[in-house]
């Protein structure tokens, strides 16, 4: 088990958005989280990071309890958060970005992690000493990503990665988490866009006002209250 959700109830101040969230993540696995706007999806990724408020229930992380954790804690842990958004720093280099990415590594293991970040990404390196405000959405998207390789995390949550890019900056993006699902690291994406989600997912659960309604594998694509309620016709 890499990660199991039992019972959560959580939110804002004293506003509970999530109820009685129970579940439970194997090793190897890329779980899709869709459902629609409102629906609790980015709360669900926050909570397990330590960025919300848990009211009731418990989160275990390779069998440790991690609800009342916080964030650096959960990151040394081996777990990593990529919110919406495409959060670079804007006035560092990509290369510069990259190393915040490290900052809880000695300067060898830095280097290391640089060579291995620059053969998985190739566009990255040519681009390193360049400012991350240049890069384009997708190649922002892909820099966030790479940066959270850095620490070589065993549980990547993925908020929204398909937000606000074009059509083939998407396709690569999907690309690049499809190909670190086969490296073997577990991958949790809350995603809008349902059709590709459920693509190459191996397993999603559907929420709607912060309850799960529905669990299942890619066959949820053609179940009719999907395409009535999220994939549209």
């Amino acid at each position: 088990m890499m990660l199991k959700l039992e019972g959560i109830e959580a939110g804002y101040g004293n506003i509970s958005i999530l109820k009685n969230i129970n579940i439970t993540i194997k090793e190897k696995e890329i779980i899709v989280i869709i459902g629609p706007n409102g629906s609790g999806k980015s709360t669900l990724l926050k909570s397990i990071f330590g960025l919300v408020d848990i009211k009731k229930g418990k989160i275990l992380f390779q069998h440790q309890e991690i609800q009342q954790k916080q964030p650096y804690e959960i990151v040394k842990l081996g777990l990593s958060y990529i919110p919406q958004g495409r959060l670079v720093f804007s006035t560092l280099t990509v290369e510069e970005n990259l190393k915040m990415g490290g900052y809880l590594l000695k300067k060898e293991e830095v280097a290391e992690r640089l060579k291995s970040v620059y053969e998985r990404f190739p566009m990255l390196k040519e681009k390193r000493f360049n400012m991350a405000t240049f890069l384009s959405g997708g190649q922002q998207q892909l820099l966030s990503i790479a940066r959270s390789l850095m620490l070589k995390p065993k549980l990547m949550l993925l908020d929204e990665p398909s937000l606000g890019l074009s059509p083939i900056a998407v396709k690569n993006v999907f690309k690049e988490i499809k190909y670190l699902h086969e490296e073997g690291v577990t991958i949790i994406i809350v995603e809008q866009n349902a059709h590709l989600a459920l693509e190459i997912c191996t397993h999603a659960y559907v929420l709607e006002t912060g309850k799960i309604v529905l669990e299942g594998g890619k066959e949820l694509a053609h179940e009719e209250v999907m395409k009535d309620l999220y994939l549209g016709h």
